[in-house]
């Protein structure tokens, strides 16, 4: 760089080249000369950006230009309009990655598979376990076989061999398993396994060839590999090597060392994400670093050069892979990691961004559903941040604070900036404590990490020892649960904000308008004052608006998370109750809110637990008198009202409390009995569904009835103001059904970040089209439906 160039010559990048010679950047050039980025040019002309141009030059971003004629193009070289060999590696990884795709869209989209799952077969399978199990509790009808009530079990396979029609068909294409039962939390990674279910088509467009709603325990055909059964004894000892510490302990260290969290509790768990520490629980780069500094380490200490360490930390790579599984951010961190390895060996300089990108482009094309993740979208945005901010914002930062506070501000600032948009549209929500989070909890990680590594290679030869050095981890672990707890705590520890594309880009557009108000102080001064006056605004409205609930509340659809709690006003004190969610905790928080202390009838349309299993929470403290359930039980929701009278709803029954009145539409009690073995949609098709009416308002209450139910219950819709959509929002609805209702207010009791896709953009698009304004409990809290003097309006608690 800096080549000084006289006369008509130009400058090469590091070079002093003679008369003819061309250059670009850092180039200083003089007399009739051109150049481009951060060269100087003189005798009167224009300037570009990062230019200066003179005479008759001109510039470009990364492109030299000649006589006029020539183009530039960003990073490129053009001479006479020629082509540019970036733009042509462009071009020919778009190439890559369109075919890469479209051979994998091509074989999960076609075949026999396929086709049995858009008919909704049953059939049997050999597939090969290609994913740790993941435990969820099931809500719903999530499209399970595991019963109502049950865990379910999701498990990543490669389906091998089919039989369709008692004809053996050999394929290879993804599914997602998803069952229950312990055989099946137990699979490892490499197993060969029989099956039984039906096949469903993936929904949003994922890179499988089916779901499979799996019935029955696995048939176990052949066990794990060797690696696999040796990575998975390391895990089982760590487990047991963690056992006598504290159950948030037992439960997060081996989260944060192998990426095992099948001990985690899940409240832990939901703490460490409003606190913007789930990061900590998953494997990452950081992890990877910390194993492969250490393994250099020995290695030095060992005395072996650049030469011979390099092999030995990759081969602790891999094993570390293995043990953790290939997660999207390991694989990430992983290529990563091997690219540096290879510039240490190599004796050439290492480069964060292009190491990066070569990572990213690499796993992108070798598996292009790693596009769709948003784990390896998370993983990369943060490492890019930390690449291309961190060191920036340290530099001016250490002007003020001391050099290791910077670091870890810098760090956490940059980090938490890079993702807040992927973040964002997730959960719709931004994380006001993260920042502060992962400041107090980062002295704590490197030694949790460390101790907890050496832990678990100690635990393969003698776990009591491993014991000793898991002690300590544990201990460091112990603080990050603290500042978790704390921080999630807090009030307004996340603010609400619009989830999805749309919350993204505005999200970004917040952001830069923030960077220009810091950098002009009439701006400052003008947003200071405009805050002030929307503060004093707040204050005063918050003085004279009405609380929780509103006055002339009629109904509330409560936010239980992925379920149902209905509650209808019927006196003083006095509501009727329909499903009771998921969370005692939960319906028992929106009945106190609502000062209801009186429940003449419980309604649980259906045996679900998302919509059974807060019964005691409406118990607690209230007087409960009758609980109808669906004429085709009993089931699961006699665990919890085993004591109280009890008795199925009959269709065409009418109930009259008050002002408020109910009738029973369906199901129809001659229909068949549910079975502990039945799916998700048959259970979902027994439920109760109701019409409620007083004054100037009227409800259709539906459960979670699918497509079939709908379809025979279309012609006894009423047109009614208020419509409780079924199941959630899910994809399963039937047109008529739904514009039998003709409602103008559409309610959505449905949990945030649901592993459902609930709701279907498909029915809010459909509810959209017949008029109805949309409501969803995820994004609004709890939602009452009020008499006014004008008639009915909708107030939401958030």
């Amino acid at each position: 760089m800096a080549a000084a160039l006289k006369g008509g010559g130009r400058g090469w990048t590091g070079a002093v080249p003679k008369d003819g010679e061309r250059g670009p950047v850092e180039a200083v050039l003089k007399g009739g000369g051109r150049g481009l980025v951060g060269g100087a040019f003189k005798g009167g002309g224009r300037r570009r950006t990062g230019a200066v141009l003179k005479g008759d030059g001109r510039g470009w971003v990364g492109g030299a230009l000649k006589k006029g004629r020539g183009r530039g193009w960003v990073g490129g070289v053009f001479e006479d309009g020629g082509g540019c060999r970036w733009a042509g590696v462009v071009l020919l990884c778009v190439a890559a990655a369109a075919l890469g795709t479209g051979l994998r869209v091509s074989a999960v989209s076609g075949g026999p598979l396929r086709d049995a799952a858009q008919r909704g077969a049953r059939l049997g399978m050999e597939a090969v376990i290609t994913g740790d199990p993941h435990t969820k509790q099931e809500s719903g009808g999530g499209g399970s076989g595991g019963g109502p009530g049950r865990q379910v079990i999701v498990i990543r396979a490669r389906a091998v061999l089919l039989t369709l029609h008692g004809v053996r068909v050999r394929v290879r294409v993804p599914v997602l398993l998803i069952a229950s039962g312990p055989e099946w939390a137990r699979m490892v990674p490499s197993e060969r396994v029989r099956l039984f279910g039906r096949v469903e088509k993936p929904h949003r467009g994922e890179l499988l060839a089916a779901v499979v709603l799996v019935r029955g325990p696995p048939a176990v055909l052949s066990g794990p590999s060797r690696l696999q059964r040796a990575a998975e004894g390391v895990r089982a000892r760590l487990r047991a090597a963690v056992e006598h510490l504290p159950a948030a302990q037992r439960g997060v260290l081996p989260g944060m060392v192998v990426g095992d969290t099948s001990r985690l509790d899940p409240e832990i768990a939901e703490e460490f994400r409003t606190a913007g520490l789930t990061h900590l629980l998953v494997v990452s780069g950081a992890n990877l670093a910390i194993v492969t500094g250490a393994v250099l380490g020995l290695c030095r200490l060992a005395g072996l050069g650049r030469r011979r360490a390099p092999p030995v930390a990759a081969c602790a790579v891999l094993v570390f892979v293995l043990i953790v599984r290939p997660e999207p951010s390991v694989l990430r961190a992983t290529v990563m990691g091997m690219i540096g390895l290879l510039a240490y060996f190599s004796g050439r300089p290492r480069q964060g961004v292009p190491m990066l990108s070569a990572a990213v482009l690499v796993l992108v094309l070798a598996d292009p559903a790693l596009s769709r993740s948003y784990g390896f979208a998370l993983s990369t945005l943060a490492t890019a941040g930390l690449l291309l901010l961190a060191p920036r914002w340290r530099t001016r930062l250490a002007r003020r604070l001391p050099g290791p506070v910077a670091d870890a501000l810098a760090v956490a600032v940059a980090a938490e900036i890079a993702v807040a948009p992927v973040l964002v549209m997730l959960s719709g929500e931004i994380g006001v404590v993260s920042v502060a989070a992962n400041l107090l909890a980062a002295p704590a990680v490197p030694p949790a990490t460390l101790l907890g590594a050496l832990a678990a290679a100690i635990a393969t030869v003698s776990v009591p020892v491993a014991r000793v050095v898991a002690w300590p981890a544990g201990l460091a672990v112990g603080w990050i649960v603290w500042v978790a707890r704390a921080a999630a705590s807090l009030p307004y520890a996340t603010i609400p904000w619009r989830p999805g594309g749309l919350g993204a880009v505005g999200l970004l557009a917040a952001g830069g308008a923030a960077v220009l108000v810091l950098r002009s102080r009439r701006l400052r001064l003008a947003v200071a004052a405009a805050l002030g006056g929307v503060l004093a605004a707040v204050v005063a409205l918050r003085a004279i608006a009405p609380g929780w609930p509103p006055p002339g509340w009629l109904l509330v659809a409560c936010d239980v998370g992925q379920g149902d709690a209905l509650v209808l006003a019927a006196g003083p004190r006095r509501a009727v109750v329909v499903d009771a969610g998921p969370d005692p905790r939960a319906v028992d928080g929106c009945l106190d809110r609502l000062g209801v202390r009186d429940v003449p009838l419980l309604v649980l349309t259906h045996p679900h637990a998302d919509h059974v299993d807060g019964v005691p929470g409406v118990r607690d403290g209230r007087s409960v008198r009758l609980v109808l359930t669906t004429p085709r039980g009993p089931g699961r929701e006699r665990r919890f009202t085993g004591d109280l009278r009890t008795r199925p709803a009959k269709a065409g029954e009418h109930w009259t409390l008050g002002s408020l009145s109910l009738d029973v539409l369906g199901p129809p009690s001659a229909g068949p009995r549910l079975r502990p073995d039945d799916d998700g949609t048959t259970i979902n098709d027994s439920s109760v569904v109701l019409v409620a009416r007083s004054p100037g308002f009227s409800a259709l209450l539906a459960g979670d009835v699918e497509r079939d139910a709908q379809e025979a219950l279309a012609s006894l819709v009423p047109h009614v103001s208020v419509l409780k959509v079924p199941h959630h929002g899910s994809a399963s609805q039937a047109p008529a059904f739904l514009a039998a209702a003709h409602a103008p207010v559409a309610l959505v009791s449905v949990g945030r970040d649901n592993d459902y896709g609930h709701p279907s953009g498909k029915t809010l698009g459909l509810l959209q089209q017949l008029g109805s304004r949309i409501h969803r409990t995820d994004r609004e809290g709890d939602i009452a439906i009020v008499r006014t003097a004008g008639g009915m309006a909708v107030v939401a608690r958030r």
